[in-house]
């Protein structure tokens, strides 16, 4: 009954802090906003990469590679490496992070993780942000589940902490098929209304074998400008060594 009630409040803390993800490093899930509260098993590899292009000509180009080690527990440290244009100016950002799974997921239940990191301008080395966020993932089935993000960033450009937010649904309707849509943003103080506009994206991803995936993902307002994106994504995963079966084998989102 106790743990229970634990759990109860835990999620309503995440709903409560649910108030917003960033303009900086938002890899969750691929070209995804929201993450989900599973990791990889140890010893495996992925990179993840995107092209996305906005309706006011900005762009970015992104590369993530990641891979989970055993450090007292499973840990997934990734690097993402963002080329982007905004307003006509490039920038190129480095945005380190760490990931760890608290309680496993389940059908008809909850499970937590927690990661954290930030991320710095690769020409001139300025700090740009720091993050950390709880994401929950409730599976209602063995094909679908919710995802339920909250957290905190602190943007240091600005000095302006925010409360940091994302709900997202899978339904993988075929065995090649995912469909995807969620809905993500920041809460606080800012004296520009559309950084803190909520944020969407809905996308197909195509996964034809363990080793592959592909999105096509349609977004509005991704980057805090009111504009519609068209993202391509791709994953490739390296699998963990012979004889030791990867939980994104099991037959999960």
């Amino acid at each position: 009954m106790g743990q229970g009630a634990g759990r109860i409040a835990f999620t309503g803390l995440a709903v409560i802090a649910a108030l917003l993800p960033s303009d900086g490093a938002r890899a969750a899930n691929g070209a995804y906003a929201v993450d989900a509260a599973d990791i990889a098993e140890t010893g495996s590899c992925k990179v993840e990469s995107w092209l996305s292009t906005a309706t006011n000509t900005d762009f970015s180009a992104v590369a993530n590679p990641s891979c989970v080690v055993n450090v007292f527990r499973p840990v997934e440290f990734s690097m993402q490496n963002i080329r982007s244009r905004s307003d006509g100016e490039w920038s190129t950002t480095l945005a380190p992070k760490a990931k760890t799974n608290i309680t496993p997921t389940g059908i008809g239940r909850l499970g937590y993780s927690f990661y954290a990191g930030g991320s710095f301008d690769a020409m001139t080395g300025e700090n740009l942000t720091a993050f950390a966020v709880v994401p929950a993932t409730f599976r209602l089935s063995e094909a679908m589940r919710i995802n339920l993000n909250g957290g905190w960033l602190w943007d240091r450009s600005v000095d302006r902490h925010y409360l940091t937010y994302g709900l997202g649904f899978d339904w993988k309707f075929t065995d090649t098929l995912q469909w995807t849509i969620e809905a993500f943003g920041q809460a606080g103080a800012s004296d520009t209304p559309s950084v803190i506009r909520p944020r969407f994206q809905t996308g197909i991803r195509y996964r034809p074998n363990e080793i592959f995936s592909l999105d096509v993902i349609y977004g509005h307002n991704i980057s805090g400008e009111s504009a519609n994106w068209i993202t391509i994504g791709t994953t490739i995963r390296f699998p963990v060594p012979e004889g030791r079966p990867a939980r994104e084998r099991s037959g999960h989102l």
